[in-house]
């Protein structure tokens, strides 16, 4: 009996190699400068293959969104020989983190972005 979770993934292995393969040229003809691109490029194919309760992910960021950061990232960690590269990882996952949302929101989530958005009215909470 296979195990029910809330998180699944049916990514498979001939359209993650097509993806790796695409990007790793991409990076590799352009000499790291596109970069940004092909990681967008992954991260749309990971979001497109993950789901979190029946629903869908889908990666909004861009290549253009990310380019801006990267060059300031490149040039930080020239200018203090590398050791800005561990501030790096963290902002880019933070990047990663924020371009990733549900693909269609339904009833407990759309409830939820309503709130978040400020779209909802003060709840008076008395306690006696």
């Amino acid at each position: 009996m296979a195990k029910q979770t809330r998180f699944t993934f049916d990514g498979g292995a001939g359209t993650y190699l097509g993806t790796a393969i695409l990007g790793a040229l991409i990076t590799v003809f352009t000499l790291g400068i596109c970069y940004p691109f092909a990681l967008v490029l992954t991260e749309r194919w990971k979001a497109k293959h993950t789901f979190i309760d029946g629903q869908q992910l889908v990666f909004t960021g861009s290549g253009t969104g990310l380019f801006g950061l990267w060059i300031k990232w490149f040039l930080l960690s020239v200018i203090t020989v590398g050791i800005y590269l561990f501030w790096v990882a963290p902002r880019l996952q933070a990047w990663k983190t924020t371009n990733l949302e549900f693909a269609n929101l339904v009833a407990p989530l759309q409830a939820f972005a309503a709130s978040s958005a400020g779209q909802n009215q003060p709840v008076n909470i008395q306690i006696s």
